[in-house]
């Protein structure tokens, strides 16, 4: 799947894997393994941003995927998210998308809003939202037509 369909097509807190087709070096080769993990790896969907003008200069729309946290016990301390451009010349497979009744928590409302949290049901993301404070936050249902979309239409995860 091309990035552009990412972009068009997948829910915002689908997990999402990208590949550049290359195969896995060997652990022992620690510098060309870390490259390879760059280029191959898998994260949530957190943001999709359209295409943008600035003077001259056009730049493509995007999305951005969360792949890790970093941090000890309940502090994080990094984290790690990966953006591509929708003429990203990676491979995109969709791993799995959120589950009808759960709930989207983003940072803020509008069309640039980023996910952080995806709850379970509408009181789980009402508790996190209590734990974290996030005083811009809004939550997010997942509906059942975009469940239904993704299978109808031949979309299904994996």
């Amino acid at each position: 799947m091309s990035a552009s369909l990412i972009y068009d097509l997948v829910p915002i807190g689908s997990i999402v894997a990208w590949s550049d087709g290359t195969t896995r070096p060997p652990a022992r080769f620690r510098k060309k393994l870390a490259v390879w993990q760059t280029r191959n790896s898998k994260g949530r969907l957190i943001r999709k941003e359209g295409p943008r003008q600035s003077g001259s200069y056009a730049s493509p729309g995007y999305f951005t995927l969360h792949e890790a946290d970093f941090g000890c016990k309940n502090t994080i301390v990094m984290r790690i998210h990966r953006t591509f451009g929708l003429d990203s010349d990676l491979t995109f497979k969709v791993l799995e998308r959120p589950a009808l009744g759960s709930v989207r928590v983003f940072d803020r409302a509008g069309s640039n809003a980023e996910l952080v949290h995806l709850a379970d049901n509408r009181e789980a993301g009402e508790a996190w939202l209590k734990g974290h404070g996030c005083p811009n936050a809004i939550l997010e249902d997942v509906g059942a037509d975009e469940v239904a979309a993704a299978h109808v239409e031949g979309r299904a995860a994996a």
